[in-house]
C-alpha cells in the first residue's frame, strides 16, 4: 500500500530572467550576474492553452497576452506550470523567445506587485474601469502585451488597464557598446517592466496624480516608478555582493545599482544608461562623473523625467547617506580604525557584511517611499508633501527608532531646495503631520459618526482576503444606499451628505466645501441635496512594527472639485455640472483631504488637507472663499507662459490630456 505524502503548497516559483537587461549579458564582466532566479508569490496559473488561443501566464493579479499587432500574430502562451519548465526554473533567458519574454514580464511584474504590498500593509487593486453609462466596474487582472509596440515606447494604459511594451531597431551613438540595427525589446528591461507596474499600482490609489495641476505631479509619477525600480537591484544577492565588491563598499561612485534602463539608453543614442541617479556621461568626454545637487535645477527643471531625477537623486542620496553610516563600523574595524581600507580585493567576509546592510537600508528606503503614500493629500502632490509623507509614515510605524534616516531624508531634499509649504521650522517635528489634531465638541461628534461608520467597515472587511471582495465592500461603503450580500448599506459619502452638509467645522477642519458650497464654484450633488464630493480608496492597512506590534490603520481620502475661471485677474466660481462643456477659459479646481484613523480605537490620527478653500476663521460662519494661491499658480502653470510654464508641453493639453484623455503615459514616456 502506497503512502501519499503530505505535501505543502510551495511559498514561491523560482523564474529565470535577467536582473537588468539582455545588454550585459553579453560582458565578461557582468554576464555572471544578469541571470538570476526571480522568487515570485506561489500562485494558481492558469495552465497555456493551444498556441494561438488565449493568455499565459494568467494568476490573480496579472494575465499576459502576446499579440504583436506589427505582424499580427498571437504567440504561443508560455505554460508555467509543465513539469520540466518547473524543474528548470523556469524558460532560459533569451532574447529570441517569445514564451521566455512572457515570463520576464510576469516575473518582475509580480516581483513589484510583492514589494507594494510587503510595505503598505494590504492588497494591491486596480484601478477599476469606468463604465459608459456611469459606475465603475472591478479589474481583476492587469493585462501585459510584451510585443505591443513597433516603437521606443512602453506605458501603462489607464483606458485598457494593460502594460505595452514597444521593440525597436536600436540607433546607437556609440557602436562600441551596442550593434546598429539590433532589435531592443523593452519587455527585457527588469527597470522598464517595474516602471510600468508601479505607476499602474500608483493610478490605483491615487487617479488625480495623473492631473498635471503643478510641475511635480507628472514628475512624481515617473520619478517613484524609478525609485522601486532602482531600488529592486537591492533585492538581488549576487548582483549587490558583485559591485559591492567592485566598488569596493563605495556606492557614491559608477555602479549598475544606481543606474536605470542601460539597453534602452543605449539603444537610442545616450552613451550610458536612460538615467542614473547618482552621476552621468559627460557628452563631451563621454566619462562618468557624479552629479552634485543644484537648488536652482529644482525651480528651472519642467520637463517631468529630468524633474523627476532631482527627486530620484534626492531619495538615492538618503539611502547612501543611511548606508554609510550603518556600515561606518565595519569599515573602521576592516582598516584597524583608520576608515581607508587597504589596496586590493574587499575580503569576503566583509562584502557579505556590506551587502546585507546595502540590502537593508535599500528595503528600509523603499518601504518608507511606497508607505508615504498613504499619508500625502489625494491631489494636486509636490515633492515637499511627499516628504512629510515619508516622516509621517515612518514615525507612525516606528516611533523615534531610528531618527537618524529621516533625517538623512530631510538632508537629502533640502540639498536640492525641496521643501514642504506651510512650515516655519525644518526640523522631523515640523515637517511631519500633526497626529490627532485637536478638535472641539463640535467637531469631535461629526468625527464621531466617522468612526460609528468605520466600526462597521472594520467588522465588514477585517477577515477578507479576497481582491474582489474588498473591492466590493470598499466600494459600498464608501458611496450612497445600496446592498452587500443581501444587507443594506449607508455608505460614508450618504451619511456625511446627510450629516455635515452645512457644517463650517468640518469645514474648517478639512478646508473643503461644506457650507454655502454654491458660492466658490462646487457643483450640486444629483440629487441636489449637498455638495459634490468622492470618498476614494477607503481601505484597511496592518503592518508590523520593528518592537513586533501590529500598526492597525483605515484610511480614505475625500476628493472635491470646483469650476474657476480667471479674467482680468480676478477669480470667478464657474460650477461645472454633469455634461456641462468646459469653456476655454475655465479649469477644474480640486481640493482633497485623506483621513487616516486608528483601526482599534477608531481614533482620528492624521488629516492631511491639500486645501480648495483659503484659510477658514477659527469660529463663526463666513462665507468661503477658494485657496487663492493655488487657483492662481495651477493656473499660471496650465495656461500662461513662463519658465515655470507648462508650455513647453502645450501639446498634452491641446489634445484633451489635462481633461482626460485616457493615454496619458503613452504621450509622456514618447515626449
Amino acid at each position: 500500500m502506497s503512502v501519499v505524502p503530505n505535501t505543502k503548497r510551495p511559498a514561491s516559483r523560482k523564474l529565470r530572467g535577467y536582473a537588468f537587461d539582455p545588454s550585459l549579458s553579453l560582458q565578461l564582466d557582468t554576464v555572471t550576474i544578469n541571470e538570476i532566479v526571480y522568487k515570485v508569490p506561489w500562485e494558481e496559473l492558469e495552465p497555456g492553452k493551444v498556441a494561438g488561443q488565449g493568455p499565459g501566464p494568467a494568476g490573480e493579479y496579472v494575465e499576459v497576452v502576446d499579440y504583436d499587432p506589427t505582424v499580427k500574430k498571437l504567440y504561443a502562451p508560455v505554460d508555467l506550470n509543465e513539469r520540466l519548465t518547473l524543474a528548470m526554473d523556469g524558460l532560459d533567458p533569451s532574447e529570441a523567445n517569445p514564451q521566455f519574454h512572457q515570463q520576464m514580464v510576469y516575473a518582475v511584474a509580480m516581483t513589484t506587485i510583492r514589494n507594494f504590498e510587503a510595505a503598505l500593509g494590504r492588497k494591491v487593486i486596480w484601478a477599476p474601469r469606468r463604465l459608459s453609462g456611469g459606475g465603475e466596474e472591478y479589474v481583476q487582472r492587469l493585462r501585459i502585451y510584451p510585443h505591443a509596440l513597433r516603437e521606443a515606447n512602453a506605458y501603462y494604459s489607464p483606458q485598457k488597464k494593460a502594460l505595452l511594451f514597444g521593440y525597436f531597431q536600436a540607433m546607437p551613438a556609440d557602436k562600441t557598446r551596442h550593434m546598429p540595427d539590433a532589435l531592443v525589446f523593452t519587455c527585457l528591461s527588469h527597470d522598464i517592466i517595474a516602471h510600468e507596474t508601479t505607476h499602474a499600482i500608483l493610478d490605483g490609489m491615487y487617479p488625480y496624480y495623473n492631473e498635471p495641476t503643478n510641475p511635480d505631479v507628472l514628475a512624481f509619477h515617473e520619478a517613484f516608478a524609478d525609485i522601486v525600480a532602482l531600488f529592486q537591484h537591492f533585492t538581488f544577492p549576487e548582483v549587490l555582493k558583485h559591485q559591492i565588491a567592485k566598488t569596493r563598499g563605495n556606492l557614491e561612485g559608477q555602479n549598475l545599482l544606481g543606474q536605470l534602463a542601460q539597453e534602452f539608453g543605449s539603444a537610442m543614442g545616450c552613451y550610458g544608461s536612460l538615467r542614473d541617479a547618482i552621476g552621468h556621461i559627460d557628452p563631451k568626454t563621454k566619462q562618468w562623473r557624479p552629479t552634485e545637487p543644484d537648488p536652482g535645477d529644482y525651480e528651472s527643471t519642467m520637463e517631468p523625467h529630468a524633474r523627476g531625477s532631482i527627486l530620484v537623486a534626492a531619495v538615492f542620496e538618503a539611502f547612501l547617506s543611511m548606508y554609510k553610516h550603518e556600515v561606518a563600523d565595519l569599515l573602521r574595524i576592516a582598516s584597524d580604525g583608520s576608515g581607508n581600507l587597504q589596496a586590493g580585493e574587499l575580503l569576503p567576509d566583509l562584502v557579505h557584511r556590506l551587502a546585507a546592510e546595502a540590502s537593508r537600508c535599500s528595503q528600509r528606503v523603499l518601504n518608507m517611499c511606497i508607505r508615504a503614500l498613504d499619508y500625502c493629500p489625494p491631489v494636486d502632490l509636490t515633492f515637499g508633501d511627499f516628504l512629510r509623507g515619508i516622516i509621517t509614515a515612518d514615525i507612525d510605524l516606528k516611533g523615534e527608532a531610528q531618527h537618524e534616516f529621516r533625517l538623512a531624508f530631510i538632508d537629502a531634499f533640502r540639498r536640492r531646495g525641496i521643501y514642504p509649504k506651510g512650515i516655519k521650522v525644518l526640523s522631523v517635528d515640523s515637517i511631519a503631520h500633526t497626529r490627532s489634531p485637536e478638535i472641539g465638541p463640535q467637531i469631535g461628534q461629526l468625527i464621531g459618526i466617522i468612526a460609528e461608520f468605520l466600526r462597521d467597515f472594520r467588522s465588514e472587511v477585517s477577515y477578507c482576503m479576497d481582491r474582489q471582495q474588498m473591492f466590493d465592500i470598499s466600494r459600498c461603503f464608501s458611496g450612497g444606499r445600496s446592498k452587500l450580500n443581501g444587507k443594506s448599506i449607508l455608505g460614508l459619502h450618504a451619511r456625511m451628505l446627510a450629516k455635515f452638509d452645512g457644517s463650517y467645522d468640518f469645514q474648517r477642519l478639512t478646508r473643503l466645501a461644506w457650507a454655502d458650497w454654491g458660492n466658490v464654484g462646487v457643483a450640486d450633488s444629483r440629487d441636489e441635496y449637498g455638495p459634490r464630493f468622492a470618498v476614494q480608496n477607503l481601505r484597511l492597512v496592518s503592518r508590523a512594527a520593528p518592537n513586533g506590534d501590529q500598526v492597525n490603520n483605515i484610511v480614505f481620502s475625500i476628493v472635491q472639485r470646483a469650476g474657476v475661471k480667471i479674467k482680468n485677474g480676478t477669480i470667478e466660481p464657474h460650477v461645472l455640472k454633469d455634461g456641462e462643456a468646459d469653456d476655454d477659459d475655465s479649469m477644474i479646481f480640486r481640493g482633497g483631504c485623506t483621513f487616516v484613523f486608528d483601526l482599534d480605537t477608531l481614533d482620528l490620527k492624521y488629516v492631511i488637507s491639500k486645501p480648495l478653500l483659503g484659510p477658514q476663521p477659527e469660529s463663526g460662519r463666513h462665507a468661503p472663499q477658494l485657496d487663492e494661491d493655488r487657483v492662481r499658480a495651477q493656473y499660471e502653470y496650465q495656461f500662461e507662459t513662463g519658465p515655470n510654464a507648462m508650455s513647453e508641453f502645450r501639446q498634452y493639453f491641446d489634445t484633451g490630456f489635462a481633461r482626460g484623455l485616457p493615454e496619458p503615459f503613452a504621450l509622456l514616456h514618447q515626449h
